[in-house]
């Protein structure tokens, strides 16, 4: 499976059954998959959301959000329970005006689930990590061939 890697942007072939085994990049020797919510700009958000064999949930957010805010430890918590399956990353709306304006992103925190660079699915509103993941894992199942 094809893996952008959150620190230089390139893509990484990695085989399906090696993904639990903490793959890292062949450029710059980062981890691709630690667990962690990546922050997206402008100029990297196409390229990870399409080129990620993974599904990627993106948080759109921004620092004055009171819910942002405070959903943004759930969302750490909700990285960590499904590394190696969904690859999380943040996108704050004020900083990347130009993605959310192509996203029609009108509420945040707004939740999106892409995979092979298509949207699948969208939530407005915080929640708790375990009702993100298994929002997430409804939307997938949901999918042709999830």
């Amino acid at each position: 499976m094809e893996l952008v890697c959150p620190h230089c942007d390139a893509v990484n072939r990695v085989p399906q059954e090696r993904v639990d085994d903490l793959p890292v990049c062949g450029r710059c020797g980062g981890p691709l998959l630690d667990g962690r919510p990546l922050a997206l700009d402008e100029a990297h958000f196409e390229r990870f959301v399409s080129r990620n064999e993974l599904p990627v949930l993106v948080d759109f957010w921004a620092e004055w959000c009171g819910p942002c805010r405070a959903m943004a430890p759930q969302f750490e918590e909700a990285a960590r329970a499904m590394k190696g399956r969904v690859l999380f990353a943040k996108v704050d709306t004020e900083a990347a005006q130009g993605v959310s304006a192509r996203l029609r992103i009108r509420s945040i925190p707004t939740l999106a689930l892409f995979a092979g660079g298509r949207e699948l699915a969208r939530v407005s509103g915080a929640m708790p990590a375990r009702d993100l993941v298994r929002w997430v894992e409804q939307q997938l199942a949901a999918q042709p061939g999830g």
